[in-house]
């Protein structure tokens, strides 16, 4: 376990996934993340690459080959490389190997910098084209935030903020496909209530949604987080059935449709990236 740390923040980061394992502010003393039981969800916060979301019947087409991939693409059971560049800052890396040549036949680098600015944590993502063809990909966030995390609070206590949405219009998942049928949410003073129900048909997928950030924040004391995000077009909202969790997940990429035809330069949101060419985005979260 690799940990950071400053005056206000401490987090534990492992070198599976690159994926962050705890989230602790110490001028509150409250641990923020999901503690991963595996009761409802074996993970805290894991990378989405090189799609989100599942594939049409689990495999794309490119170039006139088959492949498949497993839903959220490979990076989260992948061991990362790691180099620490201080007490505050992290960085960890991931390229190609044969057996992801396999599955999906593009040369990459992939950089997640873990970086503690006052009482933020910030995770940047930055992905590199080293072949010589164009690269095409997915990547999305997925943290999973306690819920409820402080004393004689419970979930329906908790609501997400909104910073600019006054009403949600989500895309329906059918069996993790993204399906043709929206539905619309109607925010009380741009907040949405957490209730269990809200997820038994999976996640919330967004694909207009004008915020930047979201707060979590709950109606019985003043403790909360502000999860702030640039430049991700879909945004999901999910947590597992009756779990005590719930997972705030900027994605630049989505599921495949329902009606896809299944060639990977087809997809929804898919980015195509030049050879020799940088691409990244970033998210934070600040607990309080």
């Amino acid at each position: 376990m690799i940990t950071l740390e400053n005056d206000y923040i401490k987090v534990s980061l492992a070198a599976k996934g690159a994926e962050l394992q705890g989230l602790f502010s110490k001028e509150t003393g409250l641990e923020y993340l999901w503690n991963a039981n595996p009761k409802y969800w074996a993970k805290h916060s894991p990378v989405l690459f090189p799609i989100v979301g599942s594939l049409k019947n689990n495999s794309f087409n490119y170039q006139g080959k088959n492949y498949e991939l497993p839903r959220h693409g490979f990076a989260r059971d992948h061991v990362f490389n790691f180099e620490k560049i201080s007490e505050t800052e992290a960085v960890f890396t991931l390229t190609q190997t044969d057996e992801t040549l396999k599955i999906y036949p593009f040369y990459f680098g992939l950089k997640l910098k873990y970086q503690l600015i006052d009482r933020k944590l910030n995770l940047t993502y930055e992905v590199i084209n080293t072949g010589t063809e164009e690269l095409l990909f997915s990547l999305g966030a997925h943290p999973a935030f306690a819920v409820p995390n402080t004393p004689n609070t419970v979930y329906e206590d908790y609501y997400l903020a909104f910073n600019t949405d006054e009403k949600l219009t989500y895309w329906k998942l059918d069996d993790g496909l993204v399906a043709d049928e929206t539905e619309n949410i109607e925010l009380s003073y741009h907040k949405l209530n957490l209730k269990h129900e809200l997820f038994y048909n999976d996640a919330l997928v967004f694909k207009t949604l004008q915020s930047n950030c979201i707060s979590l924040l709950n109606t019985k004391n003043d403790y909360g987080l502000h999860f702030h995000f640039e430049d991700f077009p879909f945004f999901g909202v999910w947590a597992a059935t009756d779990a005590p969790f719930v997972c705030l997940e900027p994605w630049c990429g989505v599921a495949d449709g329902v009606n896809h035809d299944q060639e990977l330069e087809h997809k929804e949101g898919i980015i195509k990236l030049a050879a020799g060419e940088k691409w990244s985005r970033f998210w934070e979260v600040e607990c309080f």
